[in-house]
């Protein structure tokens, strides 16, 4: 890991999520530890989270308790995994994973990325994969010149997975063996991953099937995010 000069807090729209979290600036940008120290990683992290966030929830914090302390859980694992092992660098790459429900428009998908950078400033490693369903089927579909199971494998192996969206597409047996496949093999390997879905609880089955609805339960804390449509009342 390349050492990472000090962060402008204004840059990367970090000053209400370090007062949320109480972190001061002058650890953050430490940089007397090392490549390997947490305050760097941090940093590192923050400029690969900013990367791949979307412009719109280049800002967001994460405040529903739940998803909260869902964060501190995988920082608290990771850390734990580091002493055991005697790691340079404690990194998010099991663990619990999460899943979003409510209406459109009520903040999952600001919650989950509020998360991402949650989890950026606590100095832990996580080397995340960000998708929304419909684009990661997009990606997969077979098509000339493009290895779709290498593409796969991306999302499938990714040490942390955020896949927004999830139960939105048409079912079809593609989604459904994407489905399955994917969550299956995170599953089994308690890789975490952070899923949205405007489906009711009640239609996850109807959706997604009842080997993935069932897998989903073992694998996911359920969170229900209830509210208004938020993009409608910006709009008015």
């Amino acid at each position: 890991m390349q050492p990472i000069p000090p962060l402008d807090p204004k840059q990367y729209q970090l000053e209400e999520l370090l007062t949320a979290r109480g972190i001061d600036l002058d650890w953050l940008n430490d940089e007397y530890g090392g490549p390997y120290s947490a305050p760097n990683v941090a940093r590192w992290s923050i400029v690969e989270a900013t990367k791949a966030i979307p412009v719109h929830y280049a800002s967001a914090v994460a405040d529903h308790p739940d998803v909260v302390r869902w964060v501190a859980e995988l920082k608290a694992g990771a850390l734990e995994r580091q002493a055991r092992r005697g790691s340079a660098v404690a990194t998010a790459d099991r663990g619990r994973s999460l899943i979003l429900l409510g209406p459109t428009g009520t903040g999952k998908t600001h919650q989950a990325y509020g998360a991402v950078r949650d989890l950026a400033i606590t100095g832990v490693s996580a080397r995340w994969v960000m998708t929304t369903a419909p684009d990661m089927y997009a990606a997969l579909r077979p098509r000339h010149g493009v290895d779709s199971e290498a593409e796969f494998r991306r999302y499938r192996s990714a040490p942390v997975l955020l896949v927004d969206d999830l139960g939105a597409s048409k079912v079809t047996e593609f989604t459904e063996e994407i489905n399955f496949r994917l969550i299956n093999h995170r599953y089994e390997r308690q890789l975490p991953t952070m899923f949205t879905s405007n489906a009711l609880p009640k239609e996850l089955t109807e959706r997604l099937g009842e080997r993935v609805t069932s897998r989903l339960g073992q694998m996911c804390q359920r969170v229900t995010i209830g509210g208004q449509d938020r993009r409608r009342r910006s709009a008015a």
